[in-house]
């Protein structure tokens, strides 16, 4: 085995870079919620179907893709 060789593949690095890619995207998803500085206003929007469920279901499966990108063996 040559010192110059690579652990990963270029898949391997493609992959992980779509996994983080996913992973921003997630936490863009759930971002938001800001207050009115002195309204004392409660605003319900932080619990939207958005924030609650789709966005922790994106940020998992990116670091499932994290977890798959480590994995990942190219066939010789």
């Amino acid at each position: 085995m040559d010192k110059k060789e690579l652990v990963f593949g270029e898949k391997n690095f493609i992959l992980l870079a779509a996994a983080i890619v996913v992973i921003i995207v997630g936490f863009v998803l759930m971002a938001g919620g800001q207050t009115i500085e002195g309204a004392g206003r409660f605003d319900p929007s932080i619990f939207s179907f958005r924030r609650i469920t789709v966005a922790p279901i994106v940020t998992l499966l990116g670091f499932a893709l994290v977890v798959y990108a480590i994995l990942f063996k190219e066939k010789e």
